[in-house]
């Protein structure tokens, strides 16, 4: 039976500034091993002080939440990136691009994660979380006509040959024990917001629903192979993470009834933190026994959330899924990117206090 986890985070923390200052200035890689070694057996540390049991190691060794893959397999040109326009929850950070465009066959040069995996196993004080961008999130900013289709007939062959590569991934981390794997898809926020699902019409040439069902299929590859007693699956939806900005607008009704019912995951990780999200009305879609992780604490402002407004926003939740099968997080990561969210360490450890305060609270 998976865990329930009643107080969940997504999994990437704000970076220290003597590691970010040291990818700067590019030390040698050992030497910088051994800094991320001694800033995730810190933030290890806060995790338990927060109150959480379940760990991971802040996504310290990526510098975004996607490198994980990009620096394992060889065919991207990582200098040559599409931008995307990124709308601001506050200030005006210059925003970094995440991702290169694929220029050749693409070839697993390693293992993803396990240079992560290791240290997280022998010094995580619980219950560890690894996780990996979903398939889905690489052909609509990687793909570049003229250029991916000299070797890519098409956004579809692209993902499945990604689809492939994170379910080796995803294989591997179950046969090794590893108790909560998450995927992260921003990508299905396309769906939900009548902008983008009109860009991918007249920019990409694809049907919606028709690219949304195979989306489902090549997520359900990874989690088919990594469906293992004792390995809890999640997949985190939200609406873009980046220096506190976001690109897709939307609430979850337009693919929540497909999406609930087809994806084979224990958990559904949603951003619930502003308006942006629409209502939980959707949630009445989700099977019974299925846990959807509330994201009501937000990752992106620097204010506070009241907890008793926490409370009330996850009774409201409960008429549409069992109090039993509910449980809360922050929104987001605090750092998709290694820059991070505009927010102090004191900020984020606050937030993430608050979280585990309020389950407690809520589910004892």
């Amino acid at each position: 039976m998976p865990n329930t986890w009643r107080a969940d985070h997504i999994g990437s923390f704000l970076r220290p500034s003597e590691l970010l200052q040291a990818r700067r200035d590019g030390i040698d890689p050992q030497q910088l091993s051994e800094l991320e070694d001694k800033h995730i057996l810190h933030i290890l540390a806060k995790q338990k002080e927060a109150g959480f049991n379940i760990f991971t190691d802040g996504e310290f060794r990526r510098r975004n939440f996607m490198s994980d893959f990009t620096d394992a397999v060889s065919g991207f040109d990582l200098e040559d990136a599409v931008a995307r326009p990124w709308e601001a929850t506050q200030g005006d950070a210059p925003v970094s691009r995440v991702a290169g465009i694929v220029t050749s066959k693409l070839k697993k040069l390693r293992p993803l994660t396990l240079h992560e995996l290791d240290f997280l196993q022998k010094n995580a004080p619980g219950p560890i979380k690894m996780t990996m961008p979903s398939a889905t999130q690489f052909p609509a900013i990687a793909f570049k006509r003229g250029v991916t289709d000299r070797v890519y007939a098409n956004y579809s062959e692209l993902l499945w040959d990604i689809a492939e590569i994170v379910r080796q991934e995803m294989e591997l981390l179950a046969a090794r024990g590893v108790n909560y794997i998450q995927i992260d898809a921003p990508r299905y926020s396309y769906y939900l917001d009548s902008k983008w699902r009109e860009w991918m019409k007249s920019e990409m040439g694809l049907d919606p629903e028709t690219t949304l069902d195979e989306a489902l299929r090549a997520d359900n590859l990874g989690f088919n192979a990594a469906r293992t007693p004792g390995t809890t699956l999640g997949i985190h939806l939200c609406r873009g993470n980046n220096r506190s900005h976001w690109y897709a607008q939307g609430g979850y009704d337009a693919i929540a009834e497909k999406l609930f019912s087809t994806l084979d995951v224990d958990r559904f990780l949603l951003e619930y933190d502003d308006e942006r999200s629409g209502s939980f009305d959707p949630l009445r879609f989700v099977p019974r026994g299925k846990k959807v992780v509330l994201g009501l604490v937000s990752t992106k402002r620097t204010e506070l959330e009241d907890p008793a407004a926490l409370i009330r926003q996850i009774e409201a939740a409960s008429k549409f899924v069992p109090l039993e099968d509910l449980a809360l997080s922050p929104q987001c990561g605090f750092a998709s990117t290694m820059e991070g969210n505009l927010m102090t360490e004191d900020v984020q450890w606050a937030k993430m206090k608050l979280v585990a305060d309020t389950a407690r609270q809520v589910w004892g």
